[in-house]
């Protein structure tokens, strides 16, 4: 029983893939954040196309 706790606790595979978790959790924050950003201004800049088409009528 002893020897099973010694190799547990000298795995490092658990601790890889919570640190791997952790960068995948960032970039996905970072993706939504910037496709937020992206949507903003790509409303805005259809909502002046469409305003323009309406005033050249």
């Amino acid at each position: 029983m002893l020897d099973l706790i010694r190799r547990i606790t000298r795995c490092e595979q658990g601790a890889t893939a919570v640190e791997y978790g952790l960068i995948v959790s960032l970039i996905v924050i970072a993706i939504v954040a910037s496709l937020g950003q992206f949507g903003d201004s790509s409303q805005g800049m259809w909502n002046r196309v469409s305003n323009k088409i309406i005033n050249a009528r």
